[in-house]
């Protein structure tokens, strides 16, 4: 089993600057499978995690970024496509009522169990690196649960109602990453993009707050916390930083060098490539120079790790992604030439 705090020193340590892109479809397209079939099949999912680690260079190994699945599990219906991520259909709860008749499901509902095996299957084929998980988070999965719109007003006009529902929200995914921390991942990913809707005492107070009782019930040397927040422009950063987690994923909403300049140096910090304005819309040679663009500009800051903003969407072009590890590459050999000299 890795020491996840030990790895975590050593990456900060490192001379070398390492790469952790959130990408898990590249690997469906690259095993000629659907995303249809990968966020159904768990041994699909593993199948093209597994394909992504014989290709690219990644400093850890992640699953995708599926923002349905605990709202399925609390019993929001999903429209499936074959090449598109699945889709909510409605809102499950709408009144303080129906907030607290609301049971907390088990991991059995819906689609956990595939997910429990792409994870189990990941592990068991990785030896070399970390396996990080992901999971929504509490006010994210809360919104889904509520209607994002309808739970921003409800914050403010009912907000025992919201706490209760949020509450419940954590315990779902926290009892969902412990399943995870057991069966051998070395972190997850907590995507909580709906918190940066929120000002840095909302965000405190709906989210972090939750996240917080996560960190402290699940985080050690084995097991990292890694939150993500790609709708923070850096207004609730402060925020994020109260949950005590030992990792963050920043978007490309912020400016990567302000991030870093507000985060700890001895917690990883990664970003923050825009997934679809850049990796996905520009040429190769135009990603090639906007990472190495990038990588100069944090130069400065050991703990950075060079990331996607959030996860890749569907026919990111294979070109785009080799460019973003030539650059990567690039960069660590110009950096271990100066050293010498």
């Amino acid at each position: 089993m890795i020491n996840i705090h030990d790895w975590v020193t050593d990456q900060i340590s490192h001379p070398e600057r390492i790469a952790l892109p959130i990408m898990t479809h590249p690997g469906i397209e690259l095993i000629g499978r659907s995303v249809k079939e990968a966020v159904q099949d768990g041994a699909v999912h593993a199948q093209a995690i597994r394909k992504l680690n014989e290709v690219y260079p990644t400093a850890a190994t992640t699953v995708i970024m599926d923002l349905t699945l605990e709202a399925e599990a609390f019993g929001v219906p999903i429209e499936f496509q074959e090449d598109e991520m699945p889709h909510l259909k409605g809102r499950l709860v709408g009144s303080e009522e129906e907030i607290e008749a609301l049971q907390v499901p088990d991991l059995t509902a819906g689609r956990i169990p595939e997910y429990l095996k792409a994870n189990r299957l990941t592990v068991e084929m990785t030896h070399n690196k970390p396996v990080f998980a992901g999971v929504i988070g509490p006010f994210s999965l809360a919104g889904r649960l509520y209607d994002m719109s309808e739970i921003m007003v409800a914050c403010y006009t009912e907000p025992k109602a919201i706490h209760c529902l949020i509450d419940k929200c954590n315990q779902l995914i926290t009892n969902y990453c412990a399943e995870l921390k057991r069966i051998g991942c070395s972190g997850v990913v907590v995507a909580e993009p709906a918190a940066g809707l929120l000002s840095n005492d909302d965000c405190s107070e709906f989210s972090s707050a939750y996240i917080k009782k996560m960190v402290d019930a699940l985080q050690d040397d084995s097991f990292l916390v890694i939150l993500h927040n790609c709708g923070n422009t850096g207004h609730c950063t402060k925020a994020m930083l109260s949950t005590g987690a030992n990792a963050y994923h920043f978007g490309n909403a912020i400016d990567m060098v302000e991030a870093l300049e507000a985060c700890p140096n001895d917690k990883l910090i990664l970003g923050n490539v825009d997934p679809v304005g850049v990796l996905k819309s520009l040429s190769a040679a135009e990603v090639k120079s906007y990472i190495a663009d990038l990588l100069n500009r944090t130069a400065g800051f050991d703990n950075f790790v060079l990331s996607s903003g959030c996860d890749m969407p569907p026919h990111v072009p294979a070109e785009n992604i080799a460019a973003f590890f030539e650059a990567l590459k690039e960069y660590n050999e110009a950096k271990l030439l100066q050293e010498i000299m």
